[in-house]
């Protein structure tokens, strides 16, 4: 399984504020983390042939939430649940998959 963890940046924050450029470069880093280290178990769940996008981004500008974004089993469901759920991360609770803003 191919597992592909996405930073979404949020549209309404200010750029130009250094804080916003430090917490989207931890934004970037907790995504390379969660994609290479924390999932990497993932990597060898059947069927191998599929994909799993992730998109991960902060909510009330301190927390981080998560979403998958495309049809994957159950059970890759429940381990990107756990992971998460260890990191603190909590579930991106939208109807649909491009709504970006807050909850």
């Amino acid at each position: 399984m191919t597992i592909t963890v996405l930073p979404i940046i949020e549209p309404d924050i200010k750029p130009g504020d250094p804080l916003v450029k430090e917490m989207n470069d931890q934004l970037v880093l907790m995504a390379r983390a969660l994609q290479d280290q924390h999932l990497k178990e993932l990597e060898l769940m059947e069927p191998l042939f599929e994909d799993i996008v992730i998109y991960i981004s902060y909510y009330n500008k301190q927390g981080v939430r998560w979403k998958i974004v495309n049809d994957v089993p159950e059970s890759a469901i429940a381990e990107v649940a756990e992971q998460c759920d260890k990191l603190g991360y909590v579930r991106w609770k939208t109807a649909t998959l491009n709504a970006f803003n807050r909850d």
